[in-house]
């Protein structure tokens, strides 16, 4: 069965599906089948081979917002798919895989990615209406089945009113070696002289209103521990570091909040005592699993489908309202009793988020949707 994989882009500062389409496609391309894996890019087209998994990228062309791209509208109907599988919603690439799956006869497959969620359907709803009309028209309905990486997601595709399939596969998450925690602690302490002698609490995501960062710097300087440090590390999106660090200034918070930006460095979990991700909605949220998987404890609002944190004494898993308690409840408890938290994480990681379950799940949907009988 050939699979085509498509996602607007596999640059870091567009977040964690470049990630986590990657890795999903390299799995499946271990578990034997014939895979491809189709973006856009700012700086041209080309091609790739990572193990058993290929990867072409083509030029981006105007309107860029769009990720629009004459190149891969053309190629991608062209070549004999089973199962084309996009990631992600709004935007030109989705009609491509629309049209390149009818063209085929194969099974068109959507990961929304959390943009289903209550919060991210409304955040500017007029331009998503705008998108599903007139960029896509169709895909949605056009779709042979959904993925979703939780089952809280699963439930939004539901109240969207979409009946198809869903398979429901998290994302996996890779245990860190020591050498790359290592490497990754160095870099840190080089950049940033006071998470050596300090206990961190860790932010680590996009810099953009639905991760609530600015709310989080209000909620550190009013709840956080004068002796820990905020470390703000993010791809710049709707927020620059130099804006953070202005508003942080402005509300009397230096020596209380450092913020750099991530792209190009090492994810410093390494370094981190306390993860905190106070999203408005996540589908998944691969960065709390990337924490816990280096061992280190989060701290997540229920929007995210973390609550097993609790169960597994790994964290906490609280509703927005109840962010700051908790957050002092964490950092009150001490720093070997957050390490014990942080490896039980790590083995919960290991024993039950490796990406060949997930990889093989959706290989047994795509078949089950008629996938392999194209013609």
């Amino acid at each position: 069965m050939r699979i085509c994989h498509v996602v607007a882009s596999l640059e870091e500062r567009h977040g964690g599906p470049s990630k986590s389409t990657r890795a999903l496609a390299l799995a499946q391309a271990q578990a034997g089948e014939p895979v491809d894996l189709w973006a856009t890019s700012p700086d041209g087209g080309g091609t790739q081979t990572e193990e058993a998994l290929t990867i072409r990228t083509f030029r981006r062309n105007r309107p860029r917002a769009l990720f629009a791209s004459r190149t891969l509208r053309s190629e991608l109907p062209a070549a004999p798919w089973d199962v084309v599988h996009h990631h992600g919603l709004w935007l030109s690439t989705l009609a491509y895989a629309q049209r390149a799956a009818r063209r085929r006869h194969a099974p068109l497959v959507i990961s929304p990615r959390g943009m289903m969620s209550d919060w991210a359907w409304r955040h500017r709803r007029w331009k998503k209406l705008a998108a599903q009309c007139l960029v896509h028209p169709g895909a949605f309905g056009g779709a042979a089945g959904w993925h979703a990486t939780s089952q809280e997601e699963a439930d939004d595709i539901r109240t969207r009113g979409f009946r198809q399939p869903i398979c429901v596969a998290p994302n996996g998450i890779e245990v860190p070696s020591e050498r790359a925690r290592s490497d990754a602690a160095h870099f840190w302490h080089e950049l940033c002289p006071e998470v050596s002698t300090r206990p961190v609490a860790l932010f680590y995501s996009r810099f953009h209103r639905k991760k609530r960062a600015l709310e989080l710097i209000d909620l550190w300087l009013e709840h956080g521990p004068r002796d820990w440090l905020l470390l703000m590390v993010g791809i710049p999106q709707e927020y620059s570091p130099e804006l953070l660090d202005e508003y942080v200034l402005r509300n009397l918070g230096s020596g209380r909040v450092r913020v750099f930006s991530g792209l190009g460095r090492p994810p410093p979990y390494s370094i981190a005592s306390l993860f905190l991700l106070p999203s408005h909605s996540e589908n998944f949220g691969l960065v709390v699993g990337e924490a816990l998987a280096s061992g280190v404890p989060a701290l997540v609002t229920d929007t995210a489908p973390w609550r097993q944190l609790d169960a597994e004494r790994a964290g906490w898993c609280v509703p927005w309202n109840e962010f700051g308690p908790a957050l002092r409840t964490a950092t009150a408890e001490g720093l070997p009793s957050l390490r014990d938290r942080g490896r039980r994480g790590r083995e919960w990681m290991a024993r039950d988020y490796s990406w060949a379950g997930p990889a093989r799940q959706l290989i047994d949907f795509y078949r089950e949707l008629g996938g392999g009988r194209s013609g």
